[in-house]
């Protein structure tokens, strides 16, 4: 069952009431869904009553197009983006701009589901759009390339005060473009910012970082230090002050992301060259590097010349500080320098557990995680989903890991995508399906739209399994969305083997 098919039949059973033992079972099952919500508190309540007020609406809109709707009736009160002509329009209390994206989040995967619904709330409940909710569907619209609805809904939001683009707007389109490595249309979007007044050292800002984000820190690198560069894009790019610390800080992270050692200590060593005053920020990148490029003992000289130039570590350093130490000099160093931190009133946080956590984890200490894993709530540090995660990579029981994962929700932790990827994978490794089967159908319970990491997990296993037939229905689902799916031989025979028996 989808994730919202017993939406659906709440919906049917709106229209048809209960006029036997099984539609009575139908109604149970939806009821005891909706208990089994509130219980683990996994989504919050309006969330799911805006799932059931979403799919049990009689007036809900067809499934949306690719193109954008045509332009509503100018005199409606409320947001002119996407009038419906539909006639009835419900109103809800409880319709909030927080569990409007919430409920985004939940079709993050399923890019025509987000903009139906999105489009629904509007015009069938009379859900005033704001600039965030507006930002959370552009965000789902560039992941799938629709640049050009994205682009329509951007134009919409100039025409209503209430949803004005502002930095974030283009963030994400930034964002989106440069992951689809488009990065002259990301220029040219930024060369467009004077219409919306957003032309400044933000915006200029965000389209560095996103480059640096997406590992074309070489085009970045360009457009702020190579002037000429620039003239292609018909813009004047260097209006900015590109020779600041937080510029060099984003290019040398840049750097960092796509693992380029020399790359990173040429350009620290150019920082000095230039007089680029450097900061705590730029001391945690540079250890970071220094760390994960396989020199925890440099980033640990890098701390002890931080504290000679009196630069006061914050709990950011202070962490990569753990992990360099704990994987040069060991865990029990790191864990004396945890107690250094406190003594300086630097207040550890969740990240600083997760730090120690790991480092016993990887070194086999695991009832010392265990006790640290308890000992974060008594600190106030509430463990996250990063927390378990580390947890469940060391536990090698299947009973065990399921019924972690069942405190995790009681606890009011969410998990994530990777979270149901990463336990399908573990499970699947080990040969157990109905343990996968299991996760799988909790991810959907929990309103969860698959990702393409998801699905090729499933298929993966019922493959091995040799349920071709299964594997093969969850693959045409994902083609359906949209979603890349790995070339698998078994069912390219299973497929071919029908066709010859058809011909």
């Amino acid at each position: 069952m989808s994730s919202y098919s017993y939406l659906i039949d709440f919906h049917f059973l709106s229209i048809n009431p209960p006029k036997s033992n099984l539609s009575q079972l139908m109604l149970s099952s939806i009821t005891s869904k909706i208990h089994y919500f509130r219980l683990r508190h996994c989504v919050h309540l309006s969330h799911l009553q805006i799932f059931l007020f979403y799919h049990a609406s009689p007036h809900k809109n067809p499934p949306f197009a690719s193109k954008p709707m045509p332009n509503p009736i100018q005199n409606h009160p409320k947001s002119n983006l996407f009038a419906s002509p539909a006639t009835t329009h419900f109103h809800y209390p409880d319709f909030q701009p927080a569990t409007v994206i919430e409920t985004l989040n939940c079709y993050a995967n399923d890019w025509k589901l987000a903009l139906e619904f999105f489009n629904w709330v509007e015009t069938q409940s009379g859900f005033q759009h704001t600039t965030q909710t507006l930002n959370r569907i552009i965000d789902i619209l560039g992941k799938f390339f629709e640049f050009d609805i994205a682009w329509n809904l951007i134009e919409k939001m100039r025409e209503n005060p209430y949803s004005s683009p502002d930095h974030t707007t283009f963030r994400v389109l930034f964002k989106r473009y440069i992951s689809a490595h488009l990065v002259k249309e990301a220029i040219d979007t930024f060369c467009k910012l004077k219409e919306y007044n957003l032309r400044d050292e933000t915006s200029f800002s965000n389209l560095i970082d996103a480059l640096c984000e997406y590992k074309h820190v070489i085009e970045a690198e360009e457009l702020c230090f190579k002037k000429n560069w620039g003239n292609e894009f018909g813009g004047d790019f260097f209006g900015f002050n590109v020779e600041n610390t937080k510029i060099h800080n984003i290019v040398l992270r840049g750097w960092f992301k796509m693992e380029w050692w020399r790359k990173c200590r040429e350009f620290w060593d150019e920082m000095d060259k230039k007089g680029v005053k450097k900061d705590l920020y730029s001391y945690s990148i540079y250890m970071d590097i220094q760390c994960k490029s396989g020199k925890p003992w440099k980033a640990v000289k890098l701390y002890k010349e931080m504290r000679k130039k009196g630069i006061k570590l914050d709990v950011v350093a202070y962490n990569t500080v753990i992990r360099a130490i704990g994987i040069s000099e060991g865990v029990d160093v790191a864990m004396r320098l945890y107690k250094e931190m406190i003594e300086l009133h630097c207040e550890p946080n969740v990240v600083t557990f997760n730090t120690i956590v790991k480092l016993l984890c990887e070194n086999g200490r695991y009832r010392e995680a265990h006790k640290v894993f308890d000992l974060m709530t008594k600190k106030g540090c509430e463990p996250n989903i990063v927390t378990y995660h580390c947890i469940f990579m060391c536990l090698e029981k299947p009973r065990e890991i399921l019924k972690l994962f069942d405190r995790m929700i009681e606890s009011g932790v969410r998990p994530r995508m990777d979270t149901y990827v990463m336990l399908m994978r573990k499970f699947g490794r080990w040969g157990f399906l109905r343990p996968v089967l299991l996760v799988w159908k909790k991810m959907e319970e929990h309103g969860l739209s698959p990702d393409e990491c998801a699905y090729n997990a499933l298929i993966d296993v019922l493959l091995q399994k040799g349920l071709v037939d299964m594997a093969r229905k969850y693959d045409e689902e994902m083609l359906l969305k949209g979603l890349s799916a790995k070339p698998r031989a078994k069912l390219q025979a299973k497929m071919d083997d029908e066709g010859s028996c058809d011909g």
